[in-house]
């Protein structure tokens, strides 16, 4: 079983700022912060590390176009080699269009499967529900490190920094 996760609501975002900061700084093991909007300085304050989800997309683009390639130079040159009008086989201007097709098709697909996967959002499975946080409010999501004993400091820091709520859930999705 896992550990209890304490939800704390905020109704501003320089509030949920100074309460990610110092539930860092306490020690709590820090799930997610939920926001209505991208919030300016939030990923400093929560210490997330940049995404990789660059380099997948980065990478499958890279196949695609590998493969557009190869699959266009084998076949108009190795596989059925037609003279077309005198011009070459390996007609390299020819090949863009199909290219840039197969590189952005294969770089937009592998990057939404990297980030449903890495989300966790499978088809079929339920995630709790944070009432009006896609709305007009903000939430903490926190787990104490050792203790679930510590969820009082937790709440009791997180009132000090203008949670005007908290609730206690027994998982969370992160």
């Amino acid at each position: 079983m896992s550990a209890p996760v304490l939800i704390g609501y905020f109704d501003s975002e320089a509030q949920v700022l100074d309460a990610t900061r110092a539930v860092r700084e306490a020690g709590f093991v820090l799930h997610d912060v939920y926001t209505p909007y991208a919030v300016h300085g939030l990923d400093d304050a929560m210490g997330l590390k940049p995404s990789r989800l660059t380099w997948v997309c980065f990478g499958a683009g890279l196949l695609g176009c590998t493969l557009a390639l190869s699959l266009q130079y084998y076949t108009s040159v190795v596989s059925w080699p037609l003279n077309v009008g005198g011009k070459p086989f390996n007609s390299f201007p020819a090949f863009i269009p199909v290219t840039f097709e197969l590189t952005v098709l294969f770089a937009a697909l592998a990057t939404v499967a990297a980030f449903l996967a890495r989300a966790k959002l499978f088809p079929g499975s339920r995630r709790s529900v944070l009432p009006r946080v896609t709305d007009d409010r903000f939430a903490i999501a926190v787990t104490p490190r050792e203790a679930p004993s510590e969820l009082d400091a937790a709440e009791d820091l997180m009132r000090r920094h203008g949670a005007v709520a908290t609730d206690l859930l027994e998982e969370v999705a992160s």
